[in-house]
């Protein structure tokens, strides 16, 4: 018999192989052959850019440069770097797209086992006691042992169903696989962005001290000349409204460094003290630049496409699997081993037993449950297709937002330090015409306001400059990041 289901499972495997899933079907891009262009943009849109769907002849930077170019060098502050590292390792969202992988892996493999049979091995013994005229006229007791090994109801994967689900499963495990590349890309682009946000609002604070300082100075001159006789009430009130406003802003920035602390300690998973930031500067010495002159087939190894693109594969899987529910189904079951009703006698000659049950099932009629299962899964192919196009339409957004931010923030960067510079010599001026006895102390007030606002707004500007190169980083699909904590996530 042991003879027989190995024979059973040879057969089983040479029928298996037939496959009703249908052929993957072709997504043309949905989105245009190249960057935008225009004013926007300016020398940032690549040169060279070709359609998302076609590998690029030739390009301004390639591939393997991006990916350098995107690698852990992207991020040059070895601080930053650090920090990186230490989310990588402790993070518990990274965390729970791990564990999520091992979950999808455990998934497959159980598919995985579904096409080979299984044998099991088990051992019974039954005493049993029946009374006088049911089988016998005298009362009766026996025993039964037995010893048997078994194949359980096996599905021969004449039509592939076994076969679509693990297809089907195995993709899934891929697309978890990507989500938690994405969840790592954008892991690091989070921590990246933390510390710009805590750097560029240590500075607010640190100007809006300096400001302070000023307007206190300004208080104490209109003060000293009120009680000279040669300053107003109205020169003090506004001295006086100026000096609270910057006092108020100051604890806005003291609370915003504070939760800036805070967001990047639960990124990073442990306390981070004011050490893991020192000598670090709102500068390009902080984050390398993106090369331009790249070729928009780059999307198509962003994670979230890929993941996109595996979701689609299982989605077309699970149809094979609906159009095999409407074919036969063929089990096999049976056992081989020895029965006796007398342990000694267990392993004794003539005491084999053995069963083989097949079975075959043909679907006739189940009100139209068969038809209804195959159109969700076609409905969920198409859903698929257009998640996947969809995928592909907001990573060339994300990338063509980025560009033209790219494109346009250095030059704001530009005039905004030139009206620092201006608004700082018409401070300088109302300042001594005022101490000269030409003009008002509202002047000097209107002035302090404007150099302060435009202050305010360089540093927001450096720190948007920065931010996106973070963004294209992202945007581009990160690149490889493996430090020494890393690896083990």
């Amino acid at each position: 018999m042991t003879k027989t289901i190995a024979a059973a499972g040879l057969l089983a495997a040479l029928l298996s192989g037939c496959s009703l899933i249908p052929e993957q079907p072709q997504v043309t891009s949905p989105v245009p052959a190249s960057w935008p262009t225009g004013p926007a943009y300016g020398g940032a849109s690549p040169a060279a850019a070709s359609p998302v769907s076609a590998v690029p002849v030739s390009a301004t930077v390639t591939e393997a440069e991006t990916a350098a170019a995107l690698g852990r060098d992207f991020f040059r502050a070895p601080q930053l770097r650090r920090l990186i590292d230490q989310a990588l390792a402790n993070n518990r969202d990274l965390r729970v797209a791990a564990l999520n992988i091992e979950t999808a892996r455990a998934q497959y493999r159980v598919r995985q086992a579904d096409q080979l049979p299984s044998l099991d091995a088990g051992g019974s013994v039954t005493r049993q006691r029946s009374p006088a005229g049911v089988r016998s006229a005298a009362t009766t007791t026996g025993s039964q042992y037995s010893v048997q090994a078994s194949l359980p109801s096996f599905e021969i994967d004449l039509f592939g169903r076994v076969h679509s689900l693990e297809q089907q499963a195995l993709e899934q495990y891929f697309a978890t696989e990507e989500a938690r590349a994405s969840t790592q890309i954008a892991l690091v682009a989070e921590v990246a962005d933390a510390v710009l946000t805590l750097l560029a609002d240590q500075r607010l604070l640190a100007l809006t001290d300096r400001t302070l300082a000023t307007r206190q100075q300004s208080l104490d001159l209109v003060r000293r000349s009120l009680d000279r006789g040669v300053g107003t009430e109205l020169d003090l009130a506004q001295a006086q409204a100026a000096f609270e406003s910057a006092r108020a802003s100051r604890e806005r920035y003291v609370r915003q460094v504070a939760q800036d602390w805070n967001a990047l300690g639960l990124l990073v998973g442990a306390p981070v003290d004011g050490s893991a930031v020192a000598g670090l500067t709102l500068d390009d010495g902080i984050l390398a630049d993106v090369p331009v002159g790249l070729s928009s087939s780059i999307l198509l190894k962003r994670p979230d496409i890929r993941q996109a693109e595996h979701q689609l594969k299982a989605a077309n899987a699970n149809i094979g699997a609906a159009r095999a529910a409407f074919y036969p189904t063929i089990t096999l079951t049976g056992s081989a081993g020895t029965a006796s009703s007398e342990l000694g006698k267990l392993f004794a000659g003539g005491s084999a037993a053995w069963s083989f049950m097949p079975s075959i099932s043909l679907p006739i009629f189940d009100g139209g449950r068969n038809e209804a299962s195959l159109d969700s899964a076609v409905a969920g192919r198409d859903i698929a297709v257009a998640q996947y196009e969809k995928a592909i339409q907001s990573a060339f957004r994300d990338v063509a937002d980025a560009l033209a931010a790219r494109g346009t923030l250095g030059r704001q960067l530009q005039a905004q330090s030139a009206m620092v510079a201006a608004t700082q010599r018409s401070y300088d001026l109302a300042q001594a015409r005022y101490d000269r006895g030409i003009d008002s102390f509202l002047n000097v007030l209107d002035a302090q306001r404007s150099l302060y606002g435009a202050q305010q707004d360089q540093i927001s500007l450096e720190l948007s400059r920065l931010s996106n190169r973070v963004v294209l980083y992202k945007s581009l699909g990160g690149g490889s990041f493996q430090g020494e904590a890393g690896q083990g996530t």
